[in-house]
């Protein structure tokens, strides 16, 4: 294999190179092939798509697209759960230093212009009027929770419009379930191609950012304090998590995937990772953007199709059917099929 190293082949599972892509699609139709012909493609082992055949080690055997979509969609979980870990305790660190910037200012007799608590919302609309009218190129915001109510578009639209009309570029991320609401799709279809808009599962908390010079972010769980953040590092980091979550994100105008997994759609996937780490009901509404009746409802249909009659089974059940996000050795080589309520299996 010399002369193949990692150096002609920098990608991962998610992209083959072409070589790799023949190689690996040769060996999901044959079932296996012999080991010589992989000499070409190192990377299909490194990355664990082709290992030996233990009856045969002169021959391969691939790795089930199956288990390999599964990995990338754990991939994308882990780095997700990572960016949000980050950002939170981003916002803690800047409610901390905007605790220090207070007292400064108390002795000072002035404000600090990096780090601005906007205490009340007719201050915190104030600030962001004032922002979006020095706006000339980009805005970025994210939008937490589920469908985006009516009155909740219309606060924010006099400043979308304005953007518009100077040709401003936005992108909007949201949750998964803000699909589901005409009045976004409304208030996007308005916007045209100036606003570009993609969702995922979870994403952190409210942020909005313009021409990477300001950012604002809530202070407080009720938004009746918000963060007006100049300084360039901290921007620069908000900058850099939106960019992370955006490239992660799934386009609205494009369906969610498949789950790969009989009877189970993407939400109840969602629902079934939360349920294994250990969160109650009204953290997995709150994180989902859904409410606590509705997550109890999925939770039910997610119980009934896995066949399970306690919770505890349940968690048992997830773990057994692959939906729990934690690595795996093996995965099935078709849709993975759960035992229903009549299965002998389900009792």
């Amino acid at each position: 294999m010399a002369g193949h190293g990692a150096d002609e082949h920098p990608h991962g599972a998610d992209r083959l190179c072409a070589a790799g892509d023949r190689v690996y699609s040769r060996a999901v139709r044959r079932g296996r092939l012999p080991r010589r012909d992989a000499d070409s493609v190192p990377c299909l082992l490194e990355l664990a798509l082709l290992h030996p055949d233990p009856d045969d080690m002169d021959w391969l055997v691939p790795t089930s697209p199956q288990e390999v979509m599964t990995r990338l969609l754990r991939g994308v979980h882990d780095e997700v759960s990572a960016s949000q870990r980050r950002v939170g305790s981003a916002v803690e660190a800047f409610e901390w230093y905007a605790g220090l910037g207070r007292q400064i200012q108390t002795v000072a007799g002035a404000e600090g212009t990096a780090i601005r608590v906007l205490d009340g919302l007719a201050r915190i609309q104030a600030a962001m009027d004032e922002a979006t009218q020095a706006c000339t190129t980009e805005v970025l915001t994210v939008q937490p929770g589920g469908i985006r109510r009516e009155h909740e578009l219309s606060e924010g639209l006099h400043r979308a419009l304005a953007l518009r009309g100077r040709g401003v570029r936005m992108r909007d991320l949201y949750t998964h379930v803000a699909r589901h609401g005409q009045g976004l799709l409304n208030y996007l279809e308005l916007m045209g191609d100036t606003v570009e808009a993609r969702t995922l599962d979870e994403v952190v908390d409210r942020l909005i950012l313009f021409d990477r010079t300001v950012a604002f972010v809530p202070a407080n769980t009720e938004r009746t304090v918000a963060l007006e953040l100049r300084h360039p590092a901290l921007v620069a980091y908000l900058v850099t998590v939106f960019e992370r979550l955006w490239r992660l994100a799934i386009p609205l105008t494009v369906p969610l995937p498949d789950t790969g997994i009989e009877g189970i759609s993407h939400r109840e996937q969602s629902i079934a990772a939360l349920l294994a780490e250990g969160h109650q009901d009204a953290v997995i509404a709150e994180r989902l953007g859904i409410s606590v009746r509705t997550a109890r409802a999925h939770i039910a249909r997610l119980s009934e199709t896995l066949g399970a009659t306690s919770r505890t089974q349940l968690g048992v059940r997830i773990a057994q059917a692959g939906l729990d996000g934690s690595p795996r050795g093996t995965a099935p080589a078709a849709p993975v099929r759960v035992p229903g309520p009549e299965s002998p299996t389900a009792r």
